[in-house]
Parts: C-alpha cells; sequence; structure tokens
C-alpha cells in the first residue's frame, strides 16, 4: 500500500522534480548575470536597510542589538512568494525603501531556498553532497565598513555586531576597503549561540553566485577558518562562527550525516548539487529531507506544538479565488466562491490555512489534479509566504508514505552500480 501512494510522486522515466534539476542546470549555463553587482546590490541593502547608521569613527555597540523578530518554524524553509513582489527593483536605493511585506519579500528572494524532496535524484552519488542541517533561524550575515549585520528570511534585524569576519569589526587589524564586504549563508544556533555558515556568497568582495557548490565549499572551509570567525567569542567578536560538516552522498556519507554526532541540534539533511551556482529563490538544485533519526519535526505542528489530526496548508488567495501556492509558476490546490470570499472578508493576497479532507489529493500522472481542502483561517499575519508544492507533497508523504533512509541507500545503490558500470564500459573501449 504505501508504495501505491508513493507512486504518482515518481513517474517511470522522470519526474517533475528531476526535470526542474535538469533545467535549472541548463539555465544557469545559458543565463550568466553579472554576480559582482548583484553581491554589491544585496550587501549594501543588508546594511542600507539597518534601523540606525554608525558614524565613521563610532565605536562598535558591543551591547548586541536584537530586535523583536516573527521567523516562521526552523523546519520551514519557504519559497518566495510572487503576487506582489516588485519584480523591477534591483538598485539598492529603491529596495531600501520598502517596507512591510514588500520589504520582506525582496529580501526573501536574495536567499537560496531549498525544495523538499519528494523525489530522489539521479546520480546522487556522483553529484550531491549531504550535509546535517542545525536547526535555528536561517539569515544572511554580511560584514563591511567595520560593523556585521545579520537579517532573517522576512528581512528582519537579528544581529547587528561586530566581529572577526574580513570588515566586520572596527579594528586595525580587521579593517579593509568599502569592496571587502562578505556575504554568508548561515542558520543561527540560539542553543550555543553560533552562526553555522552552510553556504558562501562573497567572500573580501568576491562573488561567488557564478560558482560551484563543490568551488563554495571548499572556499568556505578554508577562508573562514582563516580569518579568525571561528574562534571563541571576544570584545570584538561577538559570535562564534562554524562550518557544517559535508559529505560525500555515498551510502556512508547518508548515515554519518543522519545518525552522527554534531554539536547542534539536527533538523533533517540538506542535500546539494555539486554543479550548482548560489541561485537567489527556490531551486531543485537544493534539497531539504526529514526522518524521525534527524529530526524533531518531521510533520508540522500547530500553535502549540502539537500534530494537527489533519494536515494544513496554507495558500495565497489570488483576485480570481484561486489559491496557490508560493512557487513560481504557482500551483493551484482550488478556488472560492466571491460569495464566501466576501461573507468572510477575505482579499487578494490574503493567506489562508486550510486542512487537508478525506479525499487527500489526487494525482495524474505526477502532477496534482484535485485537492480535498477545508477552510480553517486566516494565517498567523508574521507570516510572509505560502507554502511551496513540494513541503506539501512531503508533509502529504510523511504522513502516507514518508521517503525513508532506505529509500536513499537504495538509490545510492544503484547509482553507484551504474558509475562501475560505466567505467567497466569505457575501460572496454579504450581497450
Amino acid at each position: 500500500m504505501p508504495h501505491d501512494v508513493r507512486r504518482p510522486f515518481k513517474r517511470p522515466a522522470i519526474s517533475d522534480q528531476q526535470k526542474r534539476r535538469e533545467l535549472s542546470l541548463l539555465r544557469q549555463e545559458q543565463n550568466r548575470r553579472d554576480a559582482q553587482l548583484q553581491a554589491r546590490r544585496l550587501a549594501s541593502t543588508v546594511l542600507s536597510l539597518q534601523p540606525e547608521t554608525l558614524e565613521p569613527g563610532q565605536p562598535d555597540p558591543i551591547e548586541v542589538e536584537e530586535l523583536p523578530v516573527s521567523e516562521p518554524d526552523s523546519g520551514s524553509e519557504e519559497q518566495h512568494g510572487t503576487s506582489s513582489l516588485p519584480r523591477d527593483i534591483t538598485d539598492v536605493r529603491e529596495a531600501s525603501k520598502l517596507r512591510g511585506a514588500e520589504g520582506r519579500k525582496w529580501f526573501a528572494k536574495q536567499l537560496m531556498l531549498p525544495e523538499w524532496m519528494i523525489d530522489v535524484p539521479d546520480r546522487l552519488t556522483l553529484d550531491w553532497y549531504v550535509l546535517s542541517r542545525p536547526a535555528g533561524k536561517r539569515c544572511f550575515v554580511v560584514s563591511s565598513n567595520g560593523t556585521t549585520v545579520s537579517r532573517l528570511r522576512n528581512g528582519s534585524v537579528l544581529h547587528h555586531f561586530p566581529s572577526a569576519l574580513p570588515s566586520g569589526a572596527r579594528t586595525r587589524e580587521n579593517s579593509g576597503s568599502s569592496q571587502s564586504y562578505c556575504i554568508l549563508d548561515c542558520i543561527y544556533h540560539e542553543a550555543d549561540k553560533t552562526y553555522y555558515v552552510i553556504d558562501m556568497v562573497c567572500w573580501r568582495g568576491y562573488s561567488l553566485y557564478d560558482c560551484s557548490v563543490e568551488f563554495r565549499f571548499f572556499w568556505l572551509n578554508s577562508k573562514l577558518a582563516e580569518s579568525g570567525a571561528c574562534e571563541p567569542p571576544s570584545h570584538y567578536h561577538r559570535y562564534r562562527f562554524s562550518v557544517v560538516p559535508v559529505y560525500n552522498c555515498d551510502q556512508n556519507g547518508l548515515l554519518v550525516a543522519c545518525g552522527g554526532e554534531v554539536p547542534y541540534v539536527k533538523d533533517g539533511l540538506l542535500f546539494y548539487n555539486k554543479h550548482a551556482h548560489y541561485q537567489a529563490g527556490n531551486t531543485p538544485l537544493a534539497l531539504v529531507w526529514k526522518d524521525e533519526n534527524c529530526s524533531q519535526y518531521v510533520i508540522d505542528t500547530d500553535g502549540k506544538g502539537e500534530v494537527p489530526t489533519r494536515q494544513q496548508v496554507v495558500l495565497e488567495l489570488q483576485s480570481d479565488g484561486k489559491l496557490n501556492t508560493s512557487d513560481d509558476p504557482p500551483v493551484v490546490f482550488g478556488c472560492l466562491a466571491p460569495d464566501f470570499i466576501e461573507k468572510s472578508g477575505l482579499c487578494s493576497s490574503n493567506l489562508l490555512r486550510f486542512a487537508i479532507g478525506n479525499g487527500g489529493l489526487t494525482f495524474v500522472d505526477g502532477k496534482l489534479e484535485k485537492a480535498d481542502i477545508h477552510y480553517v483561517g486566516k494565517s498567523n499575519r508574521a507570516r510572509a509566504f505560502a507554502d511551496s508544492y513540494t513541503k506539501v507533497i512531503f508533509q502529504y508523504m510523511a504522513r502516507h508514505a514518508p521517503l525513508r533512509m532506505d529509500d536513499l541507500l537504495a538509490s545510492v545503490t544503484v547509482s553507484t552500480s551504474i558509475d562501475q558500470e560505466e567505467k567497466t564500459c569505457d575501460v572496454s573501449m579504450d581497450g
């Protein structure tokens, strides 16, 4: 029975998610953007959106500024919304004027957000890395002009502090030109007050947007240690930074990433395609996966921390009544009647919560055909985006027929066998 339930998520030849992976790799080769300009804009925006700006010569605030923020659950790697996001804004001066939801959505587009794994990638052993994802708050950390700022996915300031990162504190040893900025993709782990760095976007002004994951991880491990940012906190280095162990996605790597000891609380596994560039927004070239052995929250909980009887999803109401996911292009899960919208006081762009009924989700040829959803109410006002399609499907699978570690290990075994056969064939042809 579990295999019958899971069959719609993976078609015999190629799944939708696998197709998106292949298209993303092709697109990044065809459309190389000005990555250096992208990095400069992001670094400038993070700093220009600060509530206060330090005057030149002003000493670093050793007391860390922590602003009250509302961050979605650490287990929710939502993809960016599309309905009201001003796509044409690229200049930092324009972006710094955005407020509220628009500002949050602009900033959220700068992070690379993984899809949820609903299908095991082809060539998992050959083309992918795996790492244990720390539980905590996903954020960008930017060091520039003698200060360091961390911002959450919704654009809110998490910390404003001095650090040992290049240009991260106002010291002689750490001074640099205005172009010597750094951008790190991190998860802040509250228990040990450590920023765990999961990716490097820019280092000393050198953009890594168009570099492969393989190269970015190499630089991350070498450069971060050289900077002294991994040292214990001190007067001019308020928080410790740490790299996350990365493994080749073979049988041993999977088992160690899932069951091995780490100094932080795990919240699932992250998978990165070795050839992927740092793509702002959602990407199928990075994936998140969970089971009970590597996460406390495999199935989403409600506001009380309890697992609801029925799976709940958050969708965005459109002007025509359609209920969309946050994907681009979005997936439509249903439609509300105009009289119900009026009676309930709803309007376009509202984020609404629904429960999946007994009819569940119906798939045809690997695509959603029908969803039995029932209106629950408006979503939390602090929330910025609807659920992504892959998150909804992963959660649905987790309740009915989860993608288990055994499935990943089996795929690794098949991938290894194919690789060995290809090598044997190459040797025979050379002979």
